[in-house]
Parts: structure tokens; sequence; C-alpha cells
């Protein structure tokens, strides 16, 4: 209930949502002064939203900095999250990524440099999914072509969201490791979702260092374009933004972190 309840909350609080609902009113209300009111309102943050500088460096700010991997120490398991792949389209021979697979790619990578020993998917069907497939195991078979011993890689394949994700894979490696308390783990997921993520872990009681990935910010600079031209890019950047605050409210709200 909590998992669809936080999806609702942030459709309605969606800067596309709050645009489109001040836009509507405004036109059902044109002959009243908070009709037109809300329109100027609605065009204002319409431009706001869309401008790329802006949303660019909100989600700068945001996002964790990256990490260089020559100086991160080894660590005995590499903890993947999913959300990266598309269960919308049901396909058997491959894995479909959407934005986010340096998740997986970056986790291969750590592992074939010696940073990881194993790596541990945790993630199922989220919400609403069209084929069977679960993400851990769509991830691991991406895995396995790319050369990761099966033996390295733990699946858990339950969890639908991430206060799950970090559950789940406590359950899982405690259950397996009977030196659970001494391992160090990474936690590999999308620098915009790292503050939620390592909080949930934190609150579990698994000490994560973490690996951000996956970024949507670029470098801050100032140019026309950026400055100037208004971009639908730009919006989907604070629909993110939005989303993941919002999580971390509810998150903190319920006692998840």
């Amino acid at each position: 209930m909590f998992f669809y309840l936080s999806q609702f909350l942030s459709f309605l609080v969606m800067p596309l949502t709050i645009i489109l609902i001040a836009l509507i009113l405004g036109f059902i209300w044109r002959k009243k002064p908070i009709g037109r009111k809300l329109q100027i309102t609605g065009i204002i943050l319409l431009l706001f939203f869309s401008n790329q500088f802006f949303s660019n460096l909100a989600m700068h700010l945001w996002e964790d900095e990256l990490k260089p991997i020559a100086i991160l120490p080894e660590f005995e398991t590499g903890i993947v999250l999913t959300g990266v792949t598309n269960l919308s389209k049901t396909v058997d021979d491959r894995t479909l990524f959407n934005k986010g697979a340096d998740r997986a790619t970056h986790a291969v990578q750590l592992y074939k440099l010696g940073k990881i020993q194993r790596i541990l998917i945790t993630g199922g069907q989220g919400l609403n999914p069209t084929n069977p497939n679960t993400e851990a195991e769509l991830l691991r078979d991406f895995m396995l072509i790319a050369g990761v011993d099966p033996n390295d890689i733990l699946i858990e394949r339950e969890a639908k969201n991430t206060r799950q994700n970090a559950l789940f894979t406590k359950e899982m490696l405690t259950q397996s490791n009977a030196d659970f308390d001494k391992e160090k783990y990474l936690l590999i997921t999308s620098a915009f979702h790292m503050k939620r993520a390592k909080g949930c872990f934190d609150k579990v009681g698994i000490p994560v260092y973490t690996f951000p990935v996956d970024y949507y910010a670029e470098d801050i600079h100032f140019s026309i374009p950026q400055l100037l031209f208004p971009s639908p890019q730009s919006i989907l950047l604070w629909q993110k933004l939005f989303k993941e605050w919002i999580g971390l409210i509810t998150y903190k709200l319920a006692g998840y972190i």
C-alpha cells in the first residue's frame, strides 16, 4: 500500500502536473481575475522548469560527487540496485536497458578491476510489469555474458522499492554469510538516488560505502542554448528530482531512513 500511495502522491506534486493544473484551471476561470493569474503562473512555471541551465544546476547540486575508481579500497560485496531495465517490453533473449545501465556496467567494471569480489543484485518487478521477468535476473543475465563468474553473483528478486532492497539484502547477507558484520559493502546506484538508498541501508544495519553512477547532470557551463532555449528534457530532470525529494520525505516520515 505504501508503494502505491507514494507513487500517487508523487504524481500530484510533479512540476508538469502543477503546470497543467494551473493552465487548465486558468482556462476554466479565464473570465475571472484568478483565472488570468493562474494562466500567467502556469506559463512562468513552464518557462522555468523547461530552462536547461536551471534544471542542470539543480541536478548537479543534488547528485553525489563522482568517486574515482582508482582510490576505492577493495570490497567483499558490491550491492547493485535495479530500476534500470524495460519490463514493459517482453523479450527472452536479451536485457533491455532504460536510463541507468551504468548501475550494471560499472558494477561489472569494478568486479573486473578487483574492487569488488562478488555482486549482489536486488530488485523484483516494480509497479505493474507486463512480463514475468525480474530485474535482478535480467541484470544477472547481462553480467554473465559480460564475464562475471556465476558463483560471484547473488540475486534478490522480491524487492519493490528501496526500503525492501535494504531489508531483503540484509536477510540474504546474514543467512549466507557468517562474517556479515566484518565485511565491507559497496552500494551502487544512481547519483540522484544515493542519499535515500544509503539512508535505507544504514537504517537496517548495513554500513555501506557509496559508489554513485548514472549521472543526469552535466558540468556547469554557460551557453546561449542552455540559458535561453526551453527543453522537454529539463522538465524530465525536474520530474526526477521532485520524485526523489518526495520519496526522501515520505521515507523519513515512515521511519525508513
